[in-house]
């Protein structure tokens, strides 16, 4: 309360005889709860709560207020209310015991942020019931449950915005152009909204797969009818930072006479300059695809040691997670190899054609070749005449064979 005098210093002394003639005419009770005095330090009795002379004392006397919560505190007192009309005295409280004021001067809102308070620190709170749902908090800190929305990576309402779904896990939608018969897809990718591409680090750095630029132009090909990637050339990584996104773009140029199409994808941060990170070629003309091995692994193909590869590339800077981890099995047979590859338990592949990480890992089968004793950090940056007869899977088997390169 506000008053006009210092209370506890000499300017109370006028005061204290009327202030004890009206404390003479109060009729006191014994307390219910018992009452920590501050005149004492301790439990005050309820003789001398009845006493004038006590309330008397309060006006002049010391307030031994850090007494009084010692006292609390070694009653088991943990948490202590403020009722005054601010937070004096939490103030006051030691750090190491919870403090609520249920009162702040100007907030309106401090009575019911006190009440919340006080319920997470353990006290009983007596919520409404009416239009009131009560969240279990978490066991322990490192157990949780998100209540808020993720960032998507889908298309949304991108009709009503004159595009059409994509259908692709990167890409979120597509618009054929009025002009120069030119189709684009757009996208952006994350490592919020694409987590896995953190299992793919090379150098220390996270760069998106080699394999997911494939993904994007065969998805584009199949879209405009051209199922066979021809030719993919990389011209440059692209790398992800831990916090930002990336603009990804995939453009498929009109046909020629022969229905080929040119196909080129591009990326940005932010609002930065565009990179073309990979160009290529599209065709319609799918081949038939080669009769699966009858025997499998082939008669005669010897086992190869898989043991510690990923240790042994981790140690040249392939720092592969999990779901990059998949090459299983190997076998040599003569000049050819052999592979198995398998996704982890629960890897959602659902909007891709083949999963990026089931292609690379189909990759490794040339590291296994040479046993992991990789001199220098290599990336695939070529790809040519890649076809994709069935989507959906989440295992593949590798035949690599050296070709002729005259």
């Amino acid at each position: 309360m506000h008053v006009s005098h210092a209370f506890h210093s000499a300017h109370m002394d006028s005061a204290l005889e009327e202030f004890a003639r009206v404390a003479a005419q109060v009729t006191a009770h014994a307390p219910r709860v018992p009452v920590i005095s501050n005149v004492t330090g301790r439990i005050a009795s309820a003789e001398e709560l009845a006493d004038p002379a006590y309330w008397v004392s309060q006006l002049r006397g010391t307030v031994r207020f850090a007494a009084g919560v010692a006292q609390a505190r070694e009653l088991g007192g943990t948490v202590f209310v403020e009722l005054g009309p601010d937070a004096v005295l939490a103030t006051l409280v030691p750090d190491e015991a919870v403090a609520i004021p249920l009162q702040r001067t100007g907030q309106t809102h401090a009575f019911h942020l006190g009440l919340a308070t006080a319920h997470c620190h353990g006290l009983p709170v007596t919520w409404p019931t009416a239009s009131t749902t009560l969240a279990d908090l978490p066991t322990y800190a490192f157990q949780h449950e998100r209540f808020w929305l993720h960032a998507a990576s889908g298309a949304g309402d991108v009709v009503s915005l004159g595009q059409a779904p994509a259908g692709h896990g990167l890409l979120g939608a597509a618009v054929a152009l009025a002009e120069d018969g030119m189709t684009v897809f757009t996208g952006r990718i994350s490592l919020s909204t694409h987590p896995w591409l953190a299992d793919h680090a090379v150098g220390g750095s996270v760069l998106v797969p080699g394999t997911a630029f494939v993904e994007l132009a065969l998805h584009a090909g199949d879209y405009v009818g051209c199922g066979l990637l021809e030719d993919l050339t990389i011209e440059a990584p692209l790398v992800l930072g831990e916090r930002s996104s990336v603009m990804v773009q995939v453009s498929v140029g009109e046909a020629d006479e022969g229905g080929r199409r040119g196909v080129r994808v591009f990326a940005r941060s932010g609002e930065g300059a565009w990179t073309r990170h990979a160009t290529g070629a599209l065709s319609p003309a799918l081949p038939v695809p080669e009769t699966a091995e009858a025997v499998w692994p082939p008669s005669g193909a010897v086992p190869v040691e898989l043991a510690g590869l990923y240790e042994r590339l981790a140690e040249r800077g392939y720092l592969y997670g999990p779901l990059f981890r998949g090459l299983s099995s190997v076998w040599r047979d003569g000049e050819e190899w052999f592979a198995e590859v398998v996704l982890p338990e629960g890897a959602e592949v659902s909007g891709y054609g083949i999963h990026p990480a089931l292609l690379d890992a189909a990759l490794h089968t040339l590291a296994a070749a040479s046993g992991g004793a990789v001199d220098e950090v290599r990336l695939p940056f070529n790809f040519a005449g890649v076809g994709l007869y069935a989507t959906g899977a989440t295992a593949v088997r590798v035949r690599l064979a050296p070709v002729d390169e005259s």
